[in-house]
């Protein structure tokens, strides 16, 4: 079944939905994309089939790839100096969370005068750009994880001082979305848990966010909802394409939700994806209990009613045994020291990132550097609070 939604942006969702986005071009009005994706990704048979076709409706198809996981400004400055070499008019965006953040922030840097640390992510920093100069964007997630592409910012790491910096303004969002469950049948099952497991966190952290934002709360439930459906089958058997497109659905709404705020998972995984290049989703998975212990008392009555929407047995102790649980399946280590050298953790550095981090501010419980260095603690010792 093919769907077409109009929220937050125009998205188009089914089976070889991938196979139009030249007409998502010509509806956006690009007639010289740039085609950005990961250097993983770009030699992969479903991307080279993708770009041939692209090169048949675009005869002179301009690519840049030279980046990977958790990207830094240099790959924006050098994707930005090859989108205007060439007199781009629009990116389509291809692959998992990183893939999409560079092609959104080279979008979005190609016609601005100011540095890329001018717009991040803090109080009005964004009415900086000149918006009349944002390129449109077409995004096609390859992974069900990060929801970049239904997202209004991008995390980039400022490669100077090793921190994860989210840069910010309302004209990131992609003109269309292309969700095709098709594009993420080969991805292997530790990357659909990992991924996954950051589409859990950011529905739950949204929905457990303080504030009134009752429509970010309902398509939060909705996503853990689909998520607790899916998620094990598509880990378990990546070729099932309604699993792998209600974890689309999940991540995009993950990205729709957090709008309302994130959490501590978030802060703490920040410093540690920066400085250690862990993938976002699995430090976000090994910080998921220590976080959800430390923030008992405020997000107890919060737990229940996701319980009682996902039917699960109405107790925080409940919940919290189910993302155990889930961990445990996708063999997911309990601990942040068996993927880090505990040796190797500069404490005081990480707390103080963590502290600084704009996803602090929206942890239902109020933080200090102290509870940073704390919870790390525990995240290092494995005992939960």
């Amino acid at each position: 079944m093919n769907i077409n939604w109009n929220y937050p942006t125009t998205v188009w969702v089914g089976e070889d939905r991938s196979t139009e986005i030249g007409e998502a071009c010509k509806l956006s009005k690009i007639k010289n994309p740039l085609f950005v994706t990961d250097k993983d990704l770009v030699s992969l048979p479903m991307t080279i089939n993708i770009i041939n076709k692209l090169k048949e409706l675009f005869n002179e198809l301009k690519i840049f790839y030279n980046f990977s996981g958790n990207p830094i400004g240099k790959n924006i400055n050098e994707g930005v100096e090859v989108y205007n070499i060439n007199q781009c008019d629009g990116v389509i965006a291809f692959g998992g969370g990183s893939a999409l953040d560079v092609g959104k922030a080279i979008a979005f840097m190609c016609g601005q005068t100011r540095p890329l640390w001018d717009f991040e992510d803090i109080g009005d920093y964004w009415k900086r750009a000149d918006e009349t100069k944002i390129s449109p964007i077409i995004a096609i997630p390859t992974t069900a994880g990060t929801g970049s592409e239904t997202g209004r910012a991008s995390a980039i790491i400022n490669e100077e001082t090793g921190i994860k910096k989210i840069i910010f303004h309302p004209k990131f969002m992609p003109t269309i979305v292309i969700l095709d469950p098709k594009l993420t049948i080969d991805l292997p099952p530790r990357i659909t848990s990992a991924t996954g497991m950051d589409a859990l966190a950011h529905n739950l952290e949204a929905f457990c966010a303080p504030g009134f934002h009752p429509m970010a709360d309902g398509i939060a439930l909705e996503g853990m909802r689909l998520i607790k459906k899916s998620l094990s089958e598509a880990v378990k058997n990546g070729k099932n394409l309604e699993a792998r497109s209600d974890m689309l659905a999940a991540a995009s709404m993950g990205s729709t939700a957090f709008q309302k705020g994130l959490g501590a998972i978030h802060s703490l995984s920040h410093p540690v994806n920066s400085q250690f290049n862990v993938h976002h989703g699995l430090s976000n998975a090994i910080f998921m209990p220590y976080v959800l212990t430390f923030n008992k008392k405020e997000i107890s009555s919060k737990i229940i009613s996701i319980c009682d929407y996902l039917d699960i047995e109405k107790s925080f102790e409940k919940f919290l045994k189910w993302i155990m649980d889930l961990r445990e399946e996708f063999q997911i280590p309990h601990k942040l020291s068996e993927i880090i050298d505990k040796e190797k953790m500069d404490l005081e550095k990480l707390s103080q990132m963590a502290f600084e981090d704009p996803s602090t501010s929206g942890n239902p419980k109020k933080l200090t550097k102290e509870d940073m260095e704390v919870m790390y603690k525990h995240s290092i010792s494995g005992e939960l609070f």
